[in-house]
């Protein structure tokens, strides 16, 4: 009798608790502007029901931030999203550890990369970050700068083979190449003797992954994996996974054996090489992979957590890259003038370094990297990112309580007006040092910022810089296909559905 009463006490006050704290959660979150709701769907019904493809998407996004910009709600049956596009708001979130908790969506990459380092948190990710951490360091991406340039001169040797020097789908050109780099870097194996069609089976599998994901996330019963068992779409999911797995499983064991042949002496990082070792100089190359291999050999890591780093690098290392060098390459073709001044630049310190293009020579194109900067202004390849709230946050204008996910709109941030004059026009001198350092530090924030931002960022940019030399030294890039024409497309990074085209003209 006594067991129940008190039973039933804690399930009253449980609920008056719950009731409580949801009618809170919903009072503060509803005190924020947002698109008219309806009832139980909240703000997204046209999405869950399929009427809008991921190019309408954007334009609703591109719209949703002209109405209630620099903050906005949304409500996804009874998930409440919080969309900000104020530096203000974006540097009291990203600039403080509590706040480090990825979003629900985030949840939707565990089936593809655990808990690597994009989704994990906490001590396993403050662990992870610290084994990876000196694969990034300068020294280091000193030593991948031949792989670079070399994988440049192969995309120029193909440019030069083509019929007409049109490439009819750039983004895929160039995703080939980017696979190839992040490869032969990261993960010290060279894809040249794979089979293309692996490879091409591994670039879709991701682009049909992505889709699928990003379909999931407005969908709020196919965040619970058991739901989504139902989907006609979970076949297909299957299928990419094993692909993508199957890729990364073949990339590790090769590159375990070649340590396990040479009796692992090249684990180390104050080893030295010798003039006249057998061994080829690039294996020797200390890589992201092979940090993961040397942790797993002293216990600190798993063998399933090499894989979910892998899978985690591979992506973040070649898709994102490749969007970003696609937009380039076509405000480039776009922009004569711009593309003139770049190329007159790399011809320049070329002719200082013997002809050749040098670590020291990249070190010395400001214009070029100002080009890139402004790509990557209108044009992020991570468009947004999302942080859950584990406890309340005083933003600008707004108190947003604990269990809302904030949305950090990465490019609409860039296209605020406020900071920056006519986000529309296509303008690299925005980034001249004078200019930079009188503007709010978390106006640009390509690559996130805080705790949590891209590891890779220094390697994506050598890499970038290596790759859009290479070409403007050997071509004239001249549009066929306008990006005024086209519309992005919303996925888990910016798209553009339709193949681009771009002709290379030799020079």
């Amino acid at each position: 009798m006594v067991v129940g009463v008190l039973l039933s006490c804690a399930v009253i006050a449980f609920l008056y608790y719950y009731v409580i704290h949801l009618a809170r959660f919903r009072r503060l979150i509803n005190l924020i502007p947002g698109p008219q709701m309806f009832p139980i769907f909240g703000d997204i019904s046209n999405v869950l029901f399929e009427r809008f493809s991921g190019e309408e998407l954007w334009d609703l996004r591109d719209l949703r931030f002209k109405r209630h910009r620099p903050i906005y709600k949304i409500w996804n049956l009874t998930l409440a999203y919080v969309v900000l596009s104020h530096p203000d708001d974006m540097q009291t979130i990203l600039n403080n550890t509590k706040y480090n908790t990825k979003g629900l969506g985030y949840k939707l990459l565990h089936s593809w990369m655990g808990d690597g380092l994009l989704v994990s948190k906490g001590a396993k990710w403050q662990e992870r970050r610290k084994i990876l951490t000196p694969a990034f360091h300068f020294n280091i991406l000193k030593t991948f700068f031949d792989i670079l340039v070399e994988e440049s001169n192969r995309m120029a040797t193909s440019l030069k083979n083509m019929r007409d020097s049109t490439v009819p789908d750039l983004q895929s050109f160039i995703s080939h190449h980017t696979l190839n780099i992040i490869c032969e870097t990261s993960m010290g194996i060279s894809l040249r003797n794979m089979e293309a069609v692996e490879q091409q089976q591994y670039r879709k599998a991701i682009h049909d992954l992505t889709k699928i994901l990003f379909y999931r996330l407005f969908r709020p019963w196919y965040l619970n994996d058991r739901l989504f068992w139902f989907s006609s779409k979970y076949k297909r999911q299957t299928k990419c996974l094993k692909v993508l797995h199957g890729f990364t499983e073949k990339i590790i064991t090769e590159r375990k054996q070649y340590h396990e042949s040479t009796g692992g002496r090249y684990l180390n990082f104050e080893h030295e090489t010798e003039d006249n070792d057998k061994i080829g100089s690039r294996k020797k190359r200390l890589a992201m992979l092979d940090l993961m291999i040397a942790a797993s050999n002293n216990n600190r890591i798993s063998n399933s957590d090499i894989r979910e780093e892998v899978d985690t690098f591979m992506f973040e290392g070649h898709d994102t890259v490749s969007m970003a060098l696609t937009f380039a390459i076509l405000l480039l073709a776009e922009h004569k003038d711009v593309q003139d001044r770049v190329r007159n630049e790399v011809n320049a310190v070329m002719e200082e370094n013997e002809g050749k293009l040098t670590m020291t020579a990249l070190q010395n194109l400001p214009y070029l990297e100002r080009c890139l900067k402004e790509t990557m202004r209108l044009y992020p390849s991570v468009y947004l990112i999302t942080r859950k709230l584990e406890e309340d946050v005083m933003l600008q204008s707004y108190l947003v309580p604990a269990g809302a996910d904030v949305v950090i709109d990465i490019v609409h941030l860039h296209q605020n007006s406020d900071f920056w004059p006519n986000p529309e026009v296509f303008d690299p001198d925005r980034f001249l040092p004078e200019l930079v350092q009188n503007r709010h530090p978390f106006a640009y924030i390509p690559f996130s910022a805080g705790s949590r931002n891209c590891i890779g960022q220094r390697f994506a940019m050598m890499e970038m810089k290596a790759v859009i030399g290479t070409l403007v030294h050997n071509f004239n890039l001249e549009p066929i296909d306008h990006l005024k024409d086209v519309r992005c497309s919303a996925d888990i990074i910016i798209r553009i559905e339709q193949p681009m085209r771009v002709k290379f003209v030799p020079i």
